[in-house]
């Protein structure tokens, strides 16, 4: 009966250790590379590198998954018809609260040619991007890669 309880004990002791390994592996902040997904179809279609400059939070295009070698044929002025890889389409997040809620800054859909308000947070060891155009939003998760 000791050597059950004790097997019991030990196993879930080992369970915690490792959950616990777990999340102390999980990232605590957006730096790094994302993977981004189509709301409509649910397919990857993207990685974007989010990267800190003198405190601001920025986003870059690495790879396009759907459609590489992309032009921007949405958008205007310089951007017309540039590759949409290695384009900047999150830039001027603040984290001002120390909180790990990013905002204050804008993202850029370069389908669309519009760029909208957002912030961006963790939530699961992913991110939640959240985009506003006036009173309305839409959140999209993008989920962590290595590139």
């Amino acid at each position: 009966m000791l050597t059950k309880k004790f097997a019991a004990v030990t196993i879930a002791a080992a369970l915690t250790l490792v959950a616990s390994t777990v999340m102390a592996f999980a990232r605590t902040t957006p730096h790094g590379y994302w993977k981004t997904v189509d709301d409509e179809t649910g397919e990857t279609k993207s990685i974007v590198k989010l990267y800190e400059v003198e405190g601001k939070l920025y986003g870059r295009v690495e790879k396009l998954l759907l459609r590489p070698g992309a032009l921007c044929d949405k958008c205007e002025g310089d951007d017309y018809n540039a590759p949409i890889e290695g384009m900047v389409v999150v830039w001027g997040l603040e984290d001002r609260d120390a909180d790990g809620v990013w905002e204050h800054g804008k993202v850029f859909d370069p389908e669309k040619n519009k760029t909208y308000r957002c912030k961006i947070w963790m939530h699961d060891g992913n991110i939640k991007i959240r985009g506003y155009l006036g009173p309305f939003f839409r959140t999209q998760t993008w989920y962590e890669t290595e590139r």
